[in-house]
């Protein structure tokens, strides 16, 4: 006889409308902890079957769903969950690339698994329950189906935690995975796939990088949060006058600096808090027609969002401020928690304050890579801008 989760009036049309989450306040009461990480059925107070989900009673996302008939997260279901994923990545007219997101958790129908490719080798991030215990089966479809050479298992993040899991980092073969020279779009990247940020290389901006490096001949760029200075590098090949890197990790810079000697383009990188950074540099001139801002997500939690949209606004306006007339300005916000009203409100009071005309020249999403599922908001956490500064 099947496990059922019975769910509260409040949250029935939510979770029928689509949406694959269930929180500890949306249902009648818990199943005993026996059922963490195993696979029940929703109903609402009549019944009725609303899907099939993965549980865990020591998270806030006490359900998380799977389908929205009966399903057994078995190897049938994993096998045909992942070579749907995979094709979404090699359909739909997209130019087959070996750097991509392979998985990307409830948009591909496995709550709580992350994959990315790097050439022969995948990064995988487990932050579910469910998906920890069917670990080692996962890893072993993942190899039959991609041919992967390894797959490095980064159960680092924050949102293990939440989950009650360990953080751990490994490889599947239990051998060590040497940090080594990688040629993405062009360039070669010193990646280190078991100790960089999210997975080592951020996947997510690789259209954006070709994007903002159009706008880049003859101009003075400046790439704030520059990380491994992805967007620099494109920028100085483009025919940059000048390129500036800002970041407060010492690594990252070194990193970034080691990057741009290895493909013979001339840039210069400083350690530094980037709001602190623009306070310095208020009382001088324009010196900058490309600003770049790739900032880590501010908004982590919704009741972080308020003291988030005053960062944002007052980045922007110190960018803003620092643009010589007619500059371009690519500003970026990765939180779901901020919706493309909320960026956009934010731009507009940075520019009123800032007493700038300023025009949108092209509107930037996540790459299909990272698929937005429509029924859930949380799936979409990439956005921004390229405006003119006038």
């Amino acid at each position: 006889m099947s496990v059922s989760l019975k769910l509260r009036p409040n949250a029935k049309a939510r979770v029928l409308q689509g949406h694959p989450w269930v929180f500890v306040n949306e249902v009648e009461a818990l199943l005993p902890a026996e059922h963490d990480g195993g696979v029940v059925e929703c109903r609402d107070r009549a019944g009725r079957l609303l899907g099939t989900g993965i549980y865990n009673s020591k998270s806030q996302i006490v359900w998380r769903r799977l389908s929205r008939d009966r399903v057994a997260l078995d190897e049938s279901y994993l096998r045909g969950a992942l070579e749907r994923a995979i094709k979404r990545r090699t359909g739909d007219g997209e130019q087959r690339t070996d750097f991509q997101r392979l998985v990307w958790s409830e948009s591909d129908e496995l709550p709580g698994l992350v994959v990315d490719q790097f050439g022969d080798t995948l990064v995988v991030q487990v932050q579910t329950l469910a998906m920890e215990k069917r670990g080692v089966l996962i890893g072993d479809l993942l190899t039959e189906l991609t041919g992967a050479g390894e797959i490095i298992f980064r159960n680092d993040s924050n949102l293990r935690r939440l989950e009650g899991l360990p953080a751990e980092v490994r490889t599947r073969s239990g051998r060590t995975w040497e940090p080594r020279w990688t040629m993405i779009d062009g360039f070669d990247y010193w990646l280190n796939l078991l100790g960089g940020q999210k997975t080592g290389f951020y996947l997510d901006q690789r259209r954006q990088h070709a994007a903002v490096a159009k706008y880049a001949a003859g101009r003075r760029v400046l790439d704030a949060f520059c990380n491994q200075g992805s967007f620099a590098l494109h920028c100085a090949r483009a025919g940059a006058a000048r390129v500036l890197g800002l970041d407060s990790a010492f690594e990252a810079i070194g990193q970034a600096k080691k990057n741009a000697e290895r493909n013979g383009v001339t840039v210069e990188f400083e350690s530094a808090n980037v709001f602190d950074w623009f306070t310095a540099q208020r009382e001088t001139v324009p010196a900058w027609d490309l600003i770049i801002l790739d900032p880590p997500p501010f908004a982590k939690s919704k009741s972080a969002l308020e003291n988030a949209l005053r960062g944002y606004k007052e980045l922007n306006l110190r960018a803003m401020k620092a643009l010589a007339p007619g500059g371009i300005l690519a500003t970026y916000a990765c939180s779901h928690h901020m919706q493309d009203a909320e960026l956009r409100g934010v731009l507009a009071d940075a520019a009123a304050d800032a007493k700038r005309r300023v025009h949108v020249l092209e509107w930037c999403h996540q790459p299909p890579d990272h698929p937005v599922l429509v029924t859930m908001p949380e799936s979409e956490y990439l956005r921004g801008y390229l405006l003119r500064v006038e």
